[in-house]
């Protein structure tokens, strides 16, 4: 468990770091591509600031957009008293804890930081889990938690908000004439930062998200393994994991910007190949975790 957790760990870190460099890169790009290379470092500002303010407000946004609610112990006795006991076994402060009235089973955890930490599950996930299982899938957040997963997710979310906008900005440019700043001569250099705004244009938002989706992919199984290390029982996660592989964990509510905090995918399924998903599969995340059983 021990491995799997310094080498999810390793290549997010790993990651992120091209994450940066790429943003870095685009902003680069579009001061040259617009005639302003001074303004680079003004754009690559704006970024830090956009992402500061995403990382005290995004926890906030994502139980507004859910339609989570905070409960007291009195509300739900079952589920207070599993996420106390694993805060005390992590070493955490306790969570707050919210709910959703949703029947699908899913679970989510926000906060910049454990101080900060909310834990929301379904009343779905509350409905079909035994003990065990709903202590695995609550592991599981409170990994997310101990790890600083949402403090990861919010960045990687705030970064390709970023390059989204600075596309849609250098494809407008290009549209409306961006490649006709060069009629003195000379117009060579303009005419290549013309085409290379064009194609980081188009190609930008999709690298972003797969670096985004890597990114989220590899802290499900770093929390899994963090999870299961907690319990001592990686069985009670992998059982959950079968349970809602067979009954299905999408909401009634659909949110696209929030569904990488999820415990397993939200949102209905389409023709999009899995290499779109925000979560690795679940027969994978079973196979690891049976794995680390084996050799406990």
């Amino acid at each position: 468990m021990y491995s799997e957790i310094t080498s999810n760990k390793r290549k997010t870190v790993l990651m992120m770091f091209i994450f940066v460099l790429f943003v870095s890169g685009l902003g680069w790009l579009f001061g040259k591509y617009s005639g302003s290379p001074m303004i680079t470092p003004f754009i690559l500002l704006a970024a830090l600031i956009y992402t500061v303010i995403m990382y005290y407000s995004g926890g906030k946004f994502s139980l507004a957009v859910n339609r989570a609610h905070e409960i007291k112990k009195a509300d739900n006795p079952r589920l207070f008293r599993i996420v106390e006991n694993l805060a005390i076994t992590e070493g955490l402060p306790t969570p707050k804890v919210y709910i959703i009235n949703d029947p699908a089973p899913n679970a989510f955890a926000t906060g910049r930081d454990p101080k900060n930490a909310v834990v929301c599950a379904t009343t779905g996930l509350l409905d079909i889990m035994d003990d065990q299982e709903l202590e695995g899938v609550i592991a599981h957040e409170m990994g997310h938690v101990k790890n600083y997963d949402i403090r990861v997710a919010m960045v990687a979310f705030a970064m390709v908000a970023i390059v989204g906008i600075l596309a849609d900005i250098m494809l407008r440019m290009a549209w409306f004439g961006g490649g006709k700043r060069d009629d003195n001569g000379g117009g060579g250099g303009n005419q290549i930062f013309f085409l290379l705004g064009i194609v980081a244009a188009v190609l930008a938002p999709i690298i972003a998200t797969l670096i985004q989706l890597a990114v989220s992919r590899k802290r499900e199984y770093l929390a899994d393994a963090t999870g299961a290390l907690a319990t001592r029982y990686p069985e009670g996660l992998a059982s959950a994991l079968a349970k809602i592989e067979k009954s299905g964990s999408v909401m009634r509510r659909q949110n696209t910007t929030t569904a990488h905090f999820f415990f397993a995918n939200p949102l209905k399924g389409s023709s999009v190949t899995s290499l779109f998903s925000t979560h690795p599969p679940i027969a994978e995340r079973i196979r690891r975790l049976r794995e680390m059983e084996a050799h406990a």
